[in-house]
């Protein structure tokens, strides 16, 4: 679909749109609960739908993309995405306003999957995930700053999330009609490689995003209750945090595969752990923005080494599709599991069971990172010819490239 060398910007434009909706959480949750009759925790469930319905849009297609196509499953879900958020701001029924929340949720899912799938089959997934992230912060980063002064009401960040779509839509024309893009590897086969390190991987992702968006789902009415903030200096802390997260992404770019995986994925999940205690805690605006901005900061690094390390263990992108649904099953219990857990228990509890919880699932996360070697290529000096090395697994136990695919050449 594109040169090994240009930046793939249908693709990154697709993953904004589709990870817009949980990078705007707190700020839905909060005036679905503000501009609708719903308590907290019934708003919480409506975030949570929202996720949930994005999650069962990547696990029905991670395998469907090739045969569907990229493009047009692209223009499907910014579609669905333009018509349900777009629907839900305008509705003034919580009816109406459910239905579109999850209509727009499935788009968000669809457009996702076929940026993953499409990104993992690029020669440097890292490189993609890590522009991705950062379009996705800048512009929350924008909607945080701008939706206080809008007025009230649950409309301005599910209209945000719509004109998102509208506006990446055009982009599509230069997806590849028939599909993604084509695997690295010509040993390409329908069965999963690397099932224990896939599952594995999947199963601690949906643990790691619940823990995180226990925390992102209920961080606005910690700023409001109980650091007693105003909405504008909430919007604030937020918008900074993004802004903070912006240059730790660029500088996870920059570094890419040179410090390996295990670090950024074992040592950021645990100083993450960390920051999610520290701003649940919160009683004043010098602890609740050192913990968010912590927080908000090393989040997307340690997310694009695991979307990254999900891309390695299959070049077709399926695990990288179903490792990010099982994020998004994690995502969208996690407004409710916040809300649960901190009206039974207070905020400060909450994040001490959320920290625990991350400290748990590092540990394996950490193994999983450990038995896969970043992908190294080596330039030859004569012609344009480029040799790459593909990934080996360390465990004899699952599929090994056979010779002639370990070693690939490409003009």
């Amino acid at each position: 679909m594109f040169a090994p060398r240009t930046t793939p910007w249908p693709l990154v434009a697709l993953f904004t749109a589709g990870y817009l909706a949980p990078y705007l959480l707190p700020t839905v949750v909060g005036r679905l609960d503000s501009g609708l009759p719903l308590t907290p925790t019934q708003a919480g469930a409506v975030g949570s739908a929202l996720l949930l319905s994005s999650a069962s849009a990547g696990f029905s297609l991670a395998s469907r993309v090739d045969r569907i196509g990229a493009q047009r499953l692209a223009r499907i879900g910014l579609t669905l995405a333009l018509l349900g958020y777009g629907g839900a701001a305008l509705a003034h029924a919580l009816p109406a306003v459910v239905l579109g929340v999850l209509v727009g949720g499935f788009g968000s899912g669809t457009a996702t999957a076929v940026a993953a799938t499409g990104i993992a089959a690029l020669r440097d997934p890292h490189r993609a995930t890590t522009l991705g992230l950062l379009g996705v912060s800048a512009l929350a980063g924008a909607v945080y700053l701008t939706v206080p002064h809008l007025g009230a009401g649950h409309g301005q960040p599910l209209a945000a999330i719509a004109l998102t779509a509208l506006a990446v839509w055009p982009l599509t024309a230069r997806l590849t009609p028939s599909g993604a893009p084509q695997p690295r590897s010509r040993a390409a086969t329908t069965r999963l490689p690397h099932l224990r390190h896939g599952l594995a991987l999947a199963a601690c992702m949906l643990c790691w995003s619940l823990a995180q968006n226990s925390l992102w789902g209920v961080s606005g009415r910690i700023g409001l209750d109980q650091a007693r903030l105003t909405e504008a200096t909430v919007g604030a802390v937020f918008a900074v945090g993004l802004g903070a997260g912006l240059l730790g992404v660029t500088g996870a770019g920059a570094l890419g595969p040179r410090l390996g995986r295990a670090l950024p994925v074992g040592a950021g999940t645990a100083l993450i752990a960390v920051c999610i205690a520290l701003s649940a805690s919160a009683t004043d605006l010098t602890t609740f923005a050192t913990g968010e901005i912590a927080w908000n900061t090393l989040y997307p690094i340690v997310l694009s080494y695991v979307i990254g390390l999900a891309a390695s263990l299959d070049s077709r992108g399926r695990w990288a599709v179903l490792v990010g649904s099982a994020s998004s099953l994690g995502t969208a219990a996690g407004p409710l599991t916040g809300s649960v857990l901190s009206a039974q228990a207070g905020f400060p509890a909450m994040g001490t069971v959320l920290a625990a919880g991350l400290l748990v699932v590092a540990v394996p996360m950490t193994v999983v990172a450990l038995a896969r070697r970043p992908q190294e290529t080596v330039e030859v000096a004569e012609g344009a010819e480029i040799m790459e090395i593909v990934e080996i697994p360390l465990d004899t136990t699952e599929a090994t490239p056979t010779a002639p695919d370990r070693l690939t050449a490409a003009t």
